[in-house]
């Protein structure tokens, strides 16, 4: 929402302080210059090389009053983010004890808060804004009964909001945005009478937020909560003590109704209920007080029913009521940003939009019941962005569509939208994004297409366009880097120059009558080369309070294993070539195996020949690989399993021979993925390999090998109790006369007594079977 208004006061706190500091007329104290010095030794770098003499109220960034040499304003930044991290608030900066306003933002200070900030009770304004600050808010900061603002946001504090907050009664502004902060909205802040600003979006605060939470707000104006998970209940009666000027309630749980309070807010210039669980329709008292909206969204919520035909809204105001079941006529606003899509809107659009609306650059229109044909009168707008995707438009694009001079992004696909491209459209010279596809467009392209050098996404796939793809697409649309021709009447050969657009990263001309080779200058498409990365869309307008609002979004589909999957946010993520169902000939292209960045490659339905290149193997960056339907020969590359990413594989109906690789990843895939390969064996596909049954039978041998040899190791284990038994009864034979005789003697001569007797009887015995073996 606006922010004018609150730099405003932030001037209006600082700036007479920043104005002195013009005409000092005395020198700074000698000990607030050494506490500047020794602050500075926390930064680790040559940043503040300036701050040298005795003179501290001359160095930049510090301010001192005229009266007494005290330094009073400590304000630096490091915007360029070119000095080293890590720095450090060291605490020398308590000495200042004058200071009143600290301003560190935008620097690369680390660590946590240090708590002796709570130490610098004369200070009025503290802003620690976007740096790396972690850790808790130290409670000590309850101390600063003085301050009138503090601004910790866009760091990464977590824990709880300390109540102590609730003491600082002088308290005007107060932003803890954009941080990891958890748990309550603390009650306590309901106490800070003269607060204007409260801004704690963007955090991970959850719980309930009641009347206690703005029981003494009477000055504020601007309150921004969203994004977070609170869940606002009030009394349906209830009417806040404040009149407010900027709500940002986004993500907070309000419903199921409309909220009631608004009813008492006369003064209202921008709203944000988005996601807020809101059902019903829209009370009527709402239209007649939102003459002051500049900014309305009631996006992605459940309301239904008609809006006015004439909504009351602000001239050049914004209006996002997307994602609803709105019904009936498409509304009018003299608006600068009207976003009504995903909803079901039926009718035609208004053949006046262009009279009734001459202020509208942002037509957000898509995924509606739209009916009829496209009126000329927008181009009487100043039309920046046209999205009327999704619809059931018909008839012809009006030729005067070639007047919006400031259209960068026309949107256009999905309807039933017929007869030939206009060629007015090639005076659109800064036109980035021109999606025509999935209508009933014939002819050829325009040739004076070819003055779009701005362009970017070029999609006219699933139409009925005819012609050979024209050369020029390579040599004039040199910022191309989506182009989608699938579905259409295209023949002949594919241009070569198509391999000169640099930043191309994804090629669809699938199904279409093409013939010829594939072009071996394919493999010097430099985007493909190389890992895609996000591309930040470029800002179409600048947000209702903060960054960017660039609700048109870029998007693709792509075909893979028969799906279709469309990409939005990761569309400049997306690698891919599809020349699936032409009539292509001729050899494999090797060259193809150069772009290591793919993600996407179909050639399936052709009528390639040759070998799969072994170089495939370093496309490590495929997710889906089919080029089925050919007439591939030879083996399946052996190193193709270290495809590690792949998800999706069709070799099928080809001439492929020999045993599929199947290990790594390929064993992901089943047999279909193979099919139609007479010459194919081993797993997953039932038929063995030649040699797979003389190693089966290696294998019996080798079991049976196996088994001797756990017989063998169970008899040698026996073997060697066997001889250890002996050892131990010979041992035992041994010592135990010797242990008998020494404890008793007497018992030593019956001992061996027994043992002649034994040997007596062992020698008759065999004495006598001498004897017997001699008669």
């Amino acid at each position: 929402m606006e922010t004018v208004p609150f730099l405003l006061l932030i001037c209006l706190l600082i700036g007479q302080y920043v104005c002195d500091g013009d005409a000092q007329l005395v020198q700074c104290h000698a000990a607030d210059r050494e506490a500047l010095l020794d602050f500075k030794m926390g930064l680790n770098g040559s940043f503040l090389s300036s701050w040298q003499g005795t003179d501290c109220c001359r160095w930049m960034g510090i301010h001192c009053d005229n009266a007494t040499g005290a330094v009073i304003s400590l304000r630096i930044s490091d915007p360029t983010g070119r000095h080293p991290s890590d720095w450090k608030i060291r605490p020398s900066l308590a000495e200042l004890k004058s200071l009143k306003y600290l301003g560190l933002s935008l620097n690369n200070f680390h660590g946590r808060l240090p708590a002796f900030l709570g130490n610098m009770t004369s200070l009025l304004h503290l802003d620690l804004s976007l740096n790396y600050f972690r850790g808790e808010i130290p409670n000590s900061l309850g101390q600063l009964k003085n301050l009138t603002l503090l601004s910790l946001c866009y760091n990464l504090l977590e824990g709880l909001i300390p109540a102590s907050i609730g003491n600082l009664r002088h308290l005007i502004v107060l932003d803890l945005s954009s941080n990891k902060l958890n748990g309550t909205l603390p009650d306590s802040l309901g106490m800070l009478s003269e607060l204007i600003h409260l801004d704690v979006h963007m955090n991970e605060l959850k719980g309930v937020i009641s009347e206690t939470h703005f029981l003494r707000l009477s000055e504020l104006k601007r309150l921004y909560l969203s994004e977070n998970s609170f869940i606002l209940n009030v009394i349906s009666n209830w009417i806040p003590p404040f009149q407010i000027s900027y709500v940002d309630l986004g993500s907070c749980h309000l419903g199921p109704s409309f909220p009631t309070w608004l009813r008492s807010q006369e003064h209202i210039t921008a709203l944000d209920l988005s996601n807020c669980s809101i059902s019903g329709t829209i009370p009527n008292w709402f239209w007649d007080m939102s003459g002051n909206l500049v900014g309305l969204n009631l996006s992605f919520n459940h309301l239904e029913g008609h809006l006015p035909n004439l909504l009351n809204i602000s001239r050049e105001g914004t209006v996002d009521c997307s994602y609803n079941n709105f019904q009936g006529p498409i509304p009018l606003a003299d608006v600068y940003f009207l976003e009504l899509s995903n909803n079901q809107f039926t009718g035609p659009i208004p053949s006046n939009i262009g009279q009734a609306m001459p202020n509208l650059r942002f037509l957000y229109l898509s995924s509606n019941q739209l009916t009829g044909e496209i009126p000329g009168s927008i181009a009487e707008t100043i039309i920046t962005a046209l999205d009327l995707s999704r619809n059931n438009l018909t008839e012809n694009i009006p030729s005067s569509m070639g007047n919006c001079s400031y259209l960068l992004a026309l949107d256009l696909q999905d309807n039933n939208l017929s007869g030939e491209i206009p060629r007015s459209l090639g005076q659109l010279r800064q036109l980035q994004t021109l999606h025509l596809g999935k209508n009933k467009l014939s002819g050829e392209i325009p040739s004076s297409l070819k003055c779009l050098t701005s362009l970017e996404t070029l999609d006219l796939s699933n139409n009925r366009l005819t012609g050979k793809i024209p050369p020029w697409i390579g040599k004039a649309l040199i910022s191309l880097k989506i182009l989608n021709m699938r579905s259409n009447n295209f023949y002949g050969e594919i241009p070569s120059t198509i391999s000169d657009l640099a930043s191309l990263h994804f090629l669809d001309i699938a199904e279409n009558q093409l013939n010829g080779s594939f072009p071996s200058a394919f493999g010097n498409l430099k985007a493909m080369t190389h890992l895609q990365n996000i591309t930040r869309q470029p800002c179409l307008r600048p947000g209702f309070g903060r960054g960017c609002y660039n609700k048109y979004q870029e998007n693709i589909f792509a075909t893979i294993h028969g799906h279709e999957f469309q990409y939005t946010k990761t569309v400049s993520l997306l690698a891919g070539i599809d020349l699936s169902g032409n009539n292509l000939s001729g050899k494999f292209p090797e060259e193809i195996t150069k772009l290591v960045g793919l993600e996407v490659l179909n050639l399936s339905r052709n009528y390639i020949s040759g070998q799969i290149p072994e170089n495939i193997s370093k496309m490590h960056q495929l997710l889906s690989l089919d080029l089925s339907s050919n007439s591939l020969s030879g083996p399946i590359p052996q190193e193709i399993f270290s495809l590690t990413f792949l998800e999706s594989l069709n070799l099928s109906n080809n001439n492929l021979s020999g045993r599929i690789p199947y290990k790594g990843q390929m064993t992901t895939f089943g047999a279909s993925s193979f099919a139609g390969n007479s010459g194919l064996c081993g797993e997953p596909l039932t038929l063995k390999c030649p040699g797979d049954y003389s190693n089966n039978r290696d294998t019996h041998d080798d079991s049976d090998g196996g088994r001797k040899d756990e017989a063998d190791d169970n008899n040698s284990f026996i073997d060697t109790w066997f001889y250890m038994s002996i050892g131990m009864g010979f041992a035992v034979g041994l010592v135990l006369p010797f242990l008998i005789f020494s404890i008793k003697r007497s018992w030593g001569g019956v001992y061996f007594a027994l043992v002649d007797l034994t040997a007596y009887k062992l020698s008759t015995r065999d004495m006598k079977a001498a004897i017997r073996s001699r008669i």
